[in-house]
């Protein structure tokens, strides 16, 4: 699947945002080696702590269906704003877990897209080694 195609999927995900309080979309697709794709989408509540982010509602479909890190390509995270939105740092420690180190992460506002990996936006992140 070519990266344009995954960002669509993404975008069409940020259609589906439930964000209310912030007005601030947030779109994403798993891209899983065997071609089967997940979206998410942000979901908000008055109770900001409830709330979840699109990258999560994303990853957290492929694990719901048995995929793990080894099975994931790339994930591609949209926003509507004014310029790329990188995910929060909760989002960052989930993707940490739940990623390969090198797996690509693709992030645009339909402008631009950059391309990072876990690495990059989270070094030095806590993991399972440390509590060894």
């Amino acid at each position: 699947m070519e990266q344009q195609e995954m960002l669509q999927l993404a975008f069409e995900a940020m259609k589906n945002a439930y964000a209310p309080y912030s007005n601030y979309h947030v779109g994403a697709c798993v891209l899983c080696k065997d071609g089967t794709t997940f979206k998410g989408a942000n979901i908000e509540n008055a109770s900001y702590g409830a709330c979840n982010c699109g990258e999560r509602s994303a990853i957290f479909a492929a694990y719901s269906n048995g995929y793990r890190k080894e099975d994931i390509e790339a994930i591609a995270i949209v926003t509507d704003g004014d310029r790329i939105g990188a995910p929060c740092g909760i989002c960052r420690q989930v993707l940490g877990e739940l990623l390969m180190e090198d797996t690509p992460i693709l992030l645009s506002n339909g402008k631009e897209v950059i391309v990072k990996t876990i690495n990059d936006l989270l070094p030095m992140r806590f993991t399972e080694e440390d509590l060894a």
